[in-house]
């Protein structure tokens, strides 16, 4: 399946060795308190700069909320959760879709030009459906052996061309590859 969109979506996330996000109660101890990844935002802002809208999944908008107050960094920004069980008037500074194709459609609508996909199950969603232009991938020097992989089943292969690799201290290295069109 491939949607047709006026807006490009991009990738920035943290894997460890082994292809996870997170374990499988959701903790993130493995990213964040490991030397590099703990002192740095290892590029994040300067991407998050050129991005005006947010999409990420429930568990990752439910995760982000646990981390309180504070860790809310999207003001500026259209944030959108894509969820079929999270209320629609869950949160005012968000706005509920049910589905990816609904999603689309009101970004379209809405003039957006530059889309950060965030959390697993929606960049497996955005990869299948074709959406995704580039990719981001810090990975940390660590094999944390279970938990929520980053990469889920697709229907065919996604071509990938490498565009830069950083060695960004402490082991930890980001990768930014282009999907091949």
């Amino acid at each position: 399946m491939s949607l047709q969109r006026s807006f490009t979506a991009h990738v920035f996330i943290g894997v460890s060795l082994d292809g996870f996000i997170a374990r499988p109660d959701g903790d993130l101890d493995w990213l964040t308190e490991r030397g590099a990844a703990a002192d740095g935002d290892l590029g994040y802002q300067e991407f998050a700069d050129g991005v005006d809208t947010i999409v990420m999944g429930r568990v990752t908008y439910e995760k982000l909320l646990g981390f309180g107050p504070d860790a809310w960094h999207y003001d500026g920004k259209h944030v959108t959760v894509l969820s079929t069980r999270l209320p629609a008037d869950a949160d005012p500074r968000i706005t509920v879709h049910r589905s990816l194709e609904d999603l689309v459609e009101a970004l379209d609508a809405r003039g957006s030009k530059s889309v950060y996909a965030d959390g697993g199950q929606v960049v497996q969603s955005f990869l299948r459906a074709g959406l995704i232009d580039d990719l981001t991938l810090t990975t940390v020097p660590v094999l944390i052996g279970q938990g929520f992989r980053l990469f889920g089943d697709l229907d065919a292969d996604i071509p990938l061309t490498l565009r830069s690799v950083a060695d960004m201290g402490g082991g930890i290295v980001q990768s930014v590859y282009s999907v091949a069109r």
